[in-house]
């Protein structure tokens, strides 16, 4: 039984307001707290007399000395001030700003049981919000099978994307900490490729030496607000964006000049600008101010143009291992039509075609299919067709011209399918979807809608795109009843 200590008198408790008076714990309280799970965001979960408190850093199956730092009604956040009793799933984190920095929430936590902790969240999910039946033992029901990891889970992000501050006077670039936009320096990241760490650091110390200004999220002045790295993994080509505050770069040329001696790797050098006060990483306006406009990558024997904006899957080595799972899922034997609902810059799609006779992408934004279109006529591939426009308007319109598919393939946002697409999905009837998901939670609420639709649920892959972290991607195979 969890214990917790107060010290207060009667006439103390008296004094406590009504709104918390009536729990078992108050602010500054110091509990006793066995961890009997964690939330979908990392954090412990533990019990005082029937009141839930969750605590950062906490595993489950340890027991915690925790303070109190914040009630509500029905639960509570507390810090831990002591391991009485640690899991044998705790590991020293490699990281030495892992305690400060909210880039990672699972480096405590070893790498196999972070993927039996996500295949976990998967079932949670798919029970809890889906109401499905979850094959368990010799029952039927949807085979949730083990998490697709990493052979070396460290050193896979191709994406940086770092915000510039300023610190003691001096330009500094890292994550930001949890829960906040204070910027925690950093000069390496053990989840991001070292080419981006390198590239990163020198753009720092450049800026540092030029006079380049941070930009100030409080007053809107200063010029350099982001600096984004990316790194084709296949081709290692690498491009570098700033993200400025303004058009004008005092310096440019000298800047440019330095970055090019010293990171000859570097093929693409592109300004984006961005004047809003926002949290919003790019603006709309992006100019190439050295080298060429895009670098190249493969997925497998497909080759991607990947520009400034343009959206890729930031872990190569994972996303080889997503596509390979929906295309079994897919089960294409060269004569299938199949629509890719929203496609982005076609990678599903273009994946996909080279297996099936005739390949749909929709996807609402512009600039994605130019750049489908552009990935398609790369790579020689006449068998698919991009289009611009909310999937649940184009494909109805599809449907009257005739095509009729056979598979319909959804990698949504992390909000899910919109109802009329999952209508449409039922209007058009195909044999099999295969729904690609980044969110466990909006996955299952789909999915039953799906099922009370007339489709089964067949079987459901966790892949882990993002070790270390709490995001889990899914793949899941559905089939007409």
């Amino acid at each position: 039984m969890s214990k917790h200590r107060s010290g207060r008198s009667a006439s103390r408790r008296e004094q406590v307001p009504a709104s918390v008076a009536g729990l078992p714990v108050n602010k500054n309280d110091e509990v006793l707290l066995d961890i009997i799970g964690m939330t979908h965001e990392g954090e412990g979960v533990g019990r005082v007399d029937g009141f839930t408190l969750f605590v950062q850093g906490a595993l489950p199956g340890e027991k915690v000395r925790a303070r109190v730092l914040k009630t509500k009604k029905q639960y509570g956040y507390a810090k831990l001030m002591e391991l009485v009793q640690a899991s044998s799933d705790r590991i020293a984190p490699p990281c030495p700003i892992y305690d400060q920095c909210g880039g990672c929430q699972l480096q405590h936590m070893d790498y196999t049981a972070q993927l039996a902790w996500k295949r976990q969240l998967v079932v949670d999910n798919l029970q809890r919000i889906g109401k499905l039946n979850v094959a368990g033992g010799q029952d039927e029901g949807i085979l949730v099978l083990p998490t697709l990891g990493m052979d070396e889970p460290w050193r896979y992000r191709n994406k940086a994307q770092v915000p510039i501050g300023v610190t003691d006077g001096g330009l500094v670039g890292g994550f930001y900490a949890r829960g906040s936009h204070r910027i925690i320096d950093m000069e390496t990241c053990l989840i991001q490729h070292e080419d981006n760490d390198k590239v990163v650091a020198t753009v720092k110390s450049l800026g540092r030496e030029l006079g380049i200004t941070a930009y100030d999220e409080e007053t809107g002045r200063g010029l350099l607000r982001h600096v984004v790295v990316k790194k084709a993994f296949r081709t290692g080509q690498m491009m570098l964006v700033l993200v400025t505050n303004g058009r004008d770069i005092p310096h440019v040329d000298a800047w440019i000049g330095s970055i090019r001696e010293q990171l000859p790797e570097v093929a693409s050098i592109c300004q984006n600008i961005n004047t809003q006060k926002t949290n919003v990483i790019f603006g709309n306006d992006t100019r190439v101010l050295w080298g060429s406009d895009v670098i190249h990558d493969y997925i497998g024997d497909v080759q991607f143009a990947i520009s400034a904006r343009s959206f890729y899957q930031v872990n190569p080595v994972q996303t080889e291992v997503l596509y390979g799972k929906t295309l079994e899922y897919a089960a294409l034997t060269g004569s299938e039509t199949v629509i890719d609902a929203y496609c982005g810059i076609g990678t599903i799609s273009l994946f996909l075609a080279q297996h099936a006779d005739q390949v749909y992408g929709v996807e609402i934004v512009p600039e994605a299919i130019e750049d489908a279109r552009a990935n398609a006529k790369l790579n020689g591939m006449t068998n698919v067709k991009f289009e611009v426009g909310a999937s649940e308007d184009v494909i109805p319109a599809w449907k009257e011209q005739g095509i009729t598919p056979d598979v319909i393939v959804v990698d949504p946002p992390r909000k899910g399918c919109d109802p009329r697409l999952l209508d449409t999905i039922l209007l058009m009837k195909p044999e099999r979807v295969v729904y690609v998901s980044c969110n466990p939670s909006t996955l299952a609420r789909d999915l039953r809608v799906l099922e009370d639709g007339g489709y089964r649920t067949v079987e459901v892959t966790p892949v882990d795109m993002f070790p270390h972290t709490v995001h889990v991607e899914s793949v899941a195979v559905l089939v007409r009843k």
